[in-house]
């Protein structure tokens, strides 16, 4: 298997709650398989006791780390020096950072020097700096979504959708970036476009499963759906409908 492919995965245990767990390896095999997966924390202490069984299922590495002083987070540093170590080894074409804690926010920006993909996990309260360091930043809420009912009811309509001037700009600016003369573009390299402007861009964010739905949902893009050049497949391409 490609080192490219490969995956190592840090979880932060004192800043994600077990309920992720699911979504999120199924989230993380999108890009890679998870060749490494720990979880780092004070297992000698109540807090984590709701970890075991999530841990036991998926084969996560618990790894120990002690408080060694009341306030100060000895955890983020053991994380820390292992995703040093592992980087050193060059095993890997990226890391799975999940945690909604700033202080890994340089870690994030030191493996992307280092010319691996960096994808972050963590809530929507996640500070700026982290989000931005990360190539691709996905929101932890989306992972726990419920049944199809409940995620119908999140969808943002058409209105709310036209009415987000950041949204809406993020998505013009793409498809032109990423378009031809004719100014149709395929959106697969819109969607790789606004990821590399807003690495926290998710569809999802917005109540809708795929790229496509949104774009269809804002009512401001033509969509049409063409063959692939080996004709069996299709290729889905957009454009501004005020394009003349």
């Amino acid at each position: 298997m490609s080192k490219d492919s490969n995956l190592a995965v840090l979880i932060d245990a004192d800043n994600v709650q077990p309920a992720i767990v699911d979504g999120l390896l199924v989230e993380i095999a999108k890009y890679g398989t998870a060749s490494v997966k720990r979880i780092y924390g004070d297992w000698t202490g109540p807090a984590l006791k709701g970890w075991k069984e999530a841990l036991l299922q998926h084969s996560i590495q618990p790894v120990q780390q002690f408080g060694y002083t009341r306030g100060k987070n000895a955890t983020d540093s053991a994380l820390i020096i292992d995703a040093m170590d592992l980087l050193y080894t060059g095993n890997f074409g990226g890391f799975c950072l999940v945690s909604s804690d700033s202080d890994f926010t340089r870690l994030a920006s030191r493996i992307r020097e280092s010319g691996l993909t960096v994808y972050g996990f963590g809530e929507r309260k996640t500070p700026a700096p982290l989000v931005v360091a990360c190539d691709k930043f996905i929101y932890t809420e989306v992972l726990t979504e419920g049944n199809e009912e409940e995620q119908q009811s999140r969808k943002r309509s058409a209105k709310e959708l036209k009415s987000d001037t950041r949204l809406v700009n993020a998505l013009r600016n793409a498809v032109e970036g990423s378009s031809d003369e004719d100014g149709w573009a395929q959106l697969g390299p819109v969607g790789s476009n606004i990821a590399k402007q807003s690495p926290e861009f998710d569809a999802r964010n917005f109540g809708y499963r795929k790229l496509r739905d949104l774009v269809e949902a804002t009512g401001l893009f033509e969509v049409q759906e063409r063959s692939a050049a080996d004709g069996a497949s299709k290729v889905i391409y957009v454009r501004d409908k005020r394009r003349p």
